[in-house]
């Protein structure tokens, strides 16, 4: 079994009845406790506070690489990949008709529709809007709105990074994004971004005062947000739907 310490005290689980273990800040774990884990096929995922930053990860939960194996076979065919892209968007944009667009079309589509929500959400928070702008070497540089949508999205990249490690996918086998190690991260935070990052990013901006800290004001509410739990589920059976995961696949997980 494995022991947990904290200042309630101290519990002893099984460690062949754990899924995954999500370490926060401040664990400390043994080396024995690690190699136990790893005996049982337990996944561990090294996070931030309530799971919104993916630092790292041992194991996925899958004991099959058919969830990859699909991951794989989709991204490699031209014509499967667009659907999944064309799926993708309309998971977002239910209202649209994609069934015939290229790839180079729904990128622009896509940019279009975002810019169109940024703009929405500037009028109903009464938030100056000009445009989007994130240099990663200058984050302080950028205005309180682009600060929290950097900060939200972070978060936001975190909890999928963890859930596609978790299910045996691969970070950086994308549809829409390619060329980087975490494309398919930014292919599956792209679907609830429009939801949930960027109307946060623009309250906390709608209330944000001189000395104010934007990025750990709008960290603190993406976590509050993902915090029940509910958006890892939602996660995961969007993943499903997307790769077409046969029924006896879906065993692999339960």
């Amino acid at each position: 079994a494995i022991t947990v310490l904290d200042s309630r005290g101290t519990v002893r689980i099984p460690a062949a009845i754990i899924g995954v273990w999500f370490l926060g800040p401040g664990t400390d774990i043994s080396h024995r406790a690690v190699e136990l884990l790893g005996d049982t096929g337990t996944s561990m995922v090294w996070v931030g506070e309530h799971g919104v930053r993916q630092y790292a990860h041992g194991r996925s939960l899958a004991r099959t690489t058919r969830f990859l194996e699909k991951q794989a076979a989709l991204v490699t065919n031209t014509r499967r990949r667009v659907e999944v892209a064309r799926q993708m968007y309309k998971m977002r944009f239910p209202d649209e008709d994609v069934s015939e667009l290229t790839m180079q079309q729904l990128r622009a589509h896509e940019g279009a529709r975002v810019r169109r929500v940024y703009r929405e959400m500037a009028r109903k928070y009464q938030v100056v809007w000009d445009k989007r702008e994130y240099d990663p070497d200058n984050y302080s540089g950028g205005d309180p709105i682009n600060q929290a949508l950097s900060a939200a999205n972070v978060a936001l990249y975190g909890v999928v990074h963890s859930v596609i490690c978790a299910l045996g996918l691969c970070p950086g086998l994308g549809f829409v994004h390619t060329g980087h190690d975490l494309s398919f991260v930014y292919d599956v935070a792209d679907l609830y971004k429009t939801e949930f990052t960027i109307p946060i990013a623009f309250q906390v901006a709608s209330e944000y005062t001189k000395g104010d800290d934007v990025g750990r004001i709008t960290r603190l509410k993406v976590r509050n947000e993902f915090a029940d739990g509910k958006l890892l589920t939602r996660i995961v059976k969007d993943l499903q739907d997307l790769l077409s995961v046969a029924p006896d696949d879906q065993m692999v997980l339960e």
